[in-house]
């Protein structure tokens, strides 16, 4: 074998393990998250020794990003196909039907792991900088979607938060599609892309909700100050994510020291799980107060309960006593514990389901599937959380009819 023909071969080994490694590292990256994995535990699923991974990749950050990176490209081959038709409408199923295609052939395994992008924000610069730098762009490319005279009313916010929720959809189904068998992916996609395209309600209901009370939950008296306790802790948990704030880093924020913080709480877990139950508080009143909406004795629809509640539920993230906590730190939780906040947040999903299927009942709701439109409403709200990063100035009273609103009535409408 000629030099060439040994140079070649020693390249392709280097590039198969290089992926091999790469796929690994994803699959323990989406489970425990940037400051969880290991480079130890990722030479332990490929059979290798550390120095070996450190041969490929230096150092973990080095990994990580590579991970974050590699899957950017995925999802860039996907929005570069899916740019190419020739409508906003065709370009947007057509982003669903290739993401959908992905997830089942990496279900079957056929194809690698595909990366979760909640903790990019935990990298360390100068590596951060590039990849929310490649993320960006990825997000300008799917914006270009709704580049059409048709849509010329639409301003360069409005534009940002159909980009948004389009994207946000795509990424949070990877938590629900694997209650469903892949031979089922046709029906979700045609599912997933009506609602989008053209909403909720059913012909004649416009966008109208109505005002709800404030669903903070009350403090017992003397412990008011829990409340700003936990909102802190929920605002630095997501803009960090659940490792990336530490214990240190949550007590500066609440100005209060180590000592203090474990007096009142056993660890972070503990306080990670009471920001979910007061997430999970607050959502429920928000949904029980919307089913009791009614003038003259005589109870609202459905639509306008499950838009009053939507549209409260996403201002309330820009309040003082917002955001709610994002459903991603739940990943990073320990089994059991992210056991029971699953069931939680399974239990706004449920409710918000019923709202759907009342609403179809009443003929005020489209004949849609009440479990993937609940599915894409919590979707929506978790990704509302952060609308004060990306959509800095926003108003609290424009949160809903920026954000809820495109969602709830079509994002092309």
């Amino acid at each position: 074998m000629d030099d060439g023909r040994i140079a070649g071969v020693a390249t392709a080994r280097y590039a198969r393990k290089k992926e091999t490694i790469l796929a690994a590292a994803t699959a323990i990256l989406n489970r425990q998250g940037v400051r969880g994995m290991t480079l130890a535990d990722v030479a332990a699923k490929v059979g290798l020794n550390t120095t070996s991974v450190t041969y490929y990749y230096r150092k973990k950050d080095d990994l990580a990003a590579a991970c974050f990176m590699r899957g950017l490209e995925r999802f860039e081959a996907m929005v570069e196909e899916a740019a190419a038709a020739p409508t906003p409408a065709a370009r947007i199923l057509k982003f669903l039907d290739l993401y959908l295609d992905l997830n089942r052939r990496v279900r079957l395994g056929e194809a690698t792991p595909l990366t979760s992008f909640t903790e990019i924000k935990a990298l360390k610069e100068p590596l951060r900088g590039s990849v929310v730098g490649a993320f960006n762009d990825l997000f300008r490319r799917v914006r270009s979607f709704f580049d059409d005279p048709s849509l010329a009313h639409l301003d360069k916010r409005q534009r940002n938060a159909r980009t948004h929720l389009l994207m946000e959809q795509v990424f949070w189904s990877g938590t629900w599609l694997r209650r469903y068998d892949v031979e089922d992916y046709g029906r979700v996609r045609d599912r997933l892309g009506d609602i989008l395209l053209n909403g909720l309600p059913a012909g004649g209901r416009t966008w109208a909700p109505l005002p709800l009370p404030d669903p903070t939950p009350l403090s017992p008296e003397g412990l008011e100050w829990r409340e700003t306790f936990l909102v802190a802790a929920t605002r630095l948990i997501n803009q960090r994510g659940y490792r990336g704030a530490s214990v240190e880093d949550i007590s500066a924020a609440l100005n209060v020291t180590k000592g203090s913080f474990y007096h009142h709480h056993e660890d972070k877990d503990a306080l990670v799980a009471e920001c979910f139950e007061r997430t999970f508080t607050v959502t429920r009143r928000s949904q029980l107060d919307a089913r009791g909406l009614g003038t003259g004795g005589r109870a609202a629809d459905s639509w306008t309960q499950l838009a009053s509640t939507t549209a409260g539920l996403t201002s309330y993230q820009l309040s003082e006593h917002g955001p709610l906590l994002r459903a991603s730190s739940m990943g990073a939780l320990p089994e059991t514990l992210r056991h029971d906040m699953a069931d939680g947040y399974a239990r706004g999903w449920q409710r918000f389901a019923s709202m759907i299927s009342d609403g179809i009942a009443d003929g005020s709701i489209r004949p849609v599937d009440p479990s993937i439109g609940a599915h894409m409403i919590n979707s929506m709200l978790n990704a509302a959380a952060s609308l004060g990063a990306w959509a800095p100035g926003l108003e609290r009273d424009e949160a809903a009819d920026l954000f809820a609103r495109p969602l709830l009535t079509g994002v092309l409408a």
